[in-house]
């Protein structure tokens, strides 16, 4: 053991030493790989939009720093998503908003919060990094929540999050459910519904912040919007949770590039654009729920409320090692509870995921060819 481990074995904190960082689709295979014959790859393992906008900035005032909130940012979300400007807080992705919530209404390390997997694995990390325990209410089998288990962690937990359409298993909770849960918790913690897909979802939850003071949507420009990015994202609350996390947030959280490619896409011609990608994607989304469960032993899991779909197989391992040597890249879901064998794809572009379905068939054709 050399000197510096030694140092850092004593100055690193206890609640730190012994955590595994959050495997994000960028640290498992970066946007650098490329194969050895230059094959150009296909990103579908993020949930990211296949395509970008195009935008223009004015660096003018780059030599400057910039509004820790700006006006026409914020009033460009509010705008958007129906709510008062004092209940729009801009942040670096929604994930800037998990932390900044945990950071505010948690005390180490005594306090918990609660989540409900399979789903986001963002909530959990961002807790242990602030020494705050996880408490956990596993979904039902079809993915709903279950409402005694968690009304069962009354009083004993700072924030509930719901993540709704729920990552990865696609669903979007049922609203009944999602306010049977907020009025339980309306003396005792604030209920955090994260929102990320909500352009995909059938209906959204801002009217719920007027109604239940204790709510908190969680939102982001990196999905529908196409900007994963720039990371930008949204928390949605009432002026007063808001100014609870100003009291936290940085200095300079949106920077000033950011702002304005936020703003345009926030835009009447933006959200056109936005929505008619959104259309596209969905019609995409259909033709591979069509055609997936027609190959091997695929089957599929869950709902298709966002932008990907998941699915089943028992040749998991061997059909990603296939994909990724062809410079094709999905998620693989099979460490998340009760999702054994499933993989997640993106909804690319009608080429991409041509390609993808063109070389599923092939893996199992191989396969079947194999056990002959």
């Amino acid at each position: 053991m050399n000197k510096l481990t030694s140092l850092l074995g004593q100055l690193v904190a206890k609640h730190v030493q012994h955590l595994v960082p959050y495997a994000s689709a960028r640290r498992l295979f970066s946007s650098a790989s490329q194969s050895t014959d230059k094959t150009a790859p296909v990103w579908l393992n993020a949930n990211e939009a296949p395509v970008a906008g195009d935008y223009q900035i004015d660096s003018d005032l780059y030599n400057r720093y910039p509004d820790c909130q700006p006006d026409a940012l914020i009033a460009g979300y509010a705008n958007y998503a129906g709510v008062k400007v004092s209940q729009v807080l801009a942040t670096r992705g929604a994930d800037e908003g998990i932390e900044l919530l945990i950071r505010t209404f948690c005390d180490a390390p005594n306090d918990h919060i609660l989540i409900c997997p399979p789903t986001y694995g963002m909530y959990a990390i961002s807790a242990k990094t602030a020494n705050i325990g996880v408490y956990q209410a596993p979904l039902n089998d079809d993915f709903s929540l279950d409402i005694h288990a968690i009304k069962a962690f009354k009083g004993q937990t700072n924030l509930v999050f719901l993540c709704s359409p729920n990552n990865p298993t696609g669903n979007q909770l049922a609203l009944e459910d999602v306010i049977n849960i907020v009025e339980h918790f309306a003396d005792s913690a604030l209920v955090v519904i994260d929102e990320a897909y909500v352009e995909f979802a059938s209906y959204n939850t801002t009217a719920l912040i007027d109604d239940y003071p204790h709510v908190v949507i969680l939102r982001t420009l990196s999905k529908a919007f196409g900007l994963a990015g720039i990371r930008c994202g949204f928390t949605l609350a009432q002026p007063e949770v808001i100014e609870q996390l100003l009291k936290v947030i940085a200095p300079y959280p949106i920077s000033a590039p950011v702002a304005d490619i936020a703003i345009q896409a926030l835009s009447s011609s933006g959200l056109t654009t936005m929505q008619a990608q959104v259309t596209t994607l969905q019609m995409e989304q259909t033709k591979l729920v069509e055609m997936l469960p027609t190959i091997g032993d695929i089957e599929l899991v869950g709902q298709q409320d966002a932008n990907f779909v998941l699915f089943k197989t028992t040749h998991k391992d061997a059909l990603m090692q296939f994909l990724v040597h062809q410079q094709v890249f999905i998620r693989d879901q099979s460490k998340q509870l009760n999702l054994a064998q499933c993989l997640r794809i993106s909804v690319g572009t009608a080429q991409e995921n041509a390609r993808l379905i063109s070389l599923i068939q092939q893996f199992y054709a191989i396969q079947e060819a194999t056990a002959l």
